[in-house]
């Protein structure tokens, strides 16, 4: 939620003429990740929960080339852009640990 919260932040700064383009992808892209996890913990399997976490990892990269391209276009200065790609690169090694785990009790619960 931090992580999508400094996005919006960030791209209220962006030239009005990425409103539709850029600004809507990194948008659309961070708020995703911690929604994804969210609906995927409400399911009722943890197998589901694996798959909505997939999703999530899959917009987190997502966000990351956004992030990159908009620090390509000089839209985000080099050093923000770095940290929120060390913070993006937590995230993501956050939620493989937790997909690991989870696919490792659902193996121990089939055996």
């Amino acid at each position: 939620m931090d992580v999508a919260e400094e996005c919006y932040r960030l791209t209220g700064s962006f030239p009005a003429s990425e409103v539709y383009g850029i600004v809507a992808q990194i948008r659309r892209a961070a708020v995703s990740v911690p929604a994804n996890i969210a609906e995927g913990r409400e399911r009722r399997s943890t197998n589901d929960f694996i798959r909505y976490l997939n999703i999530a990892s899959g917009s987190l990269a997502e966000l990351e080339t956004h992030l990159m391209l908009a620090n390509r276009l000089d839209y985000l200065d080099a050093g923000i852009t770095e940290e929120l790609l060390r913070r993006t690169g937590d995230i993501g090694r956050m939620l493989n640990g937790l997909r690991t785990s989870l696919q490792s009790r659902t193996k121990r619960r089939s055996q």
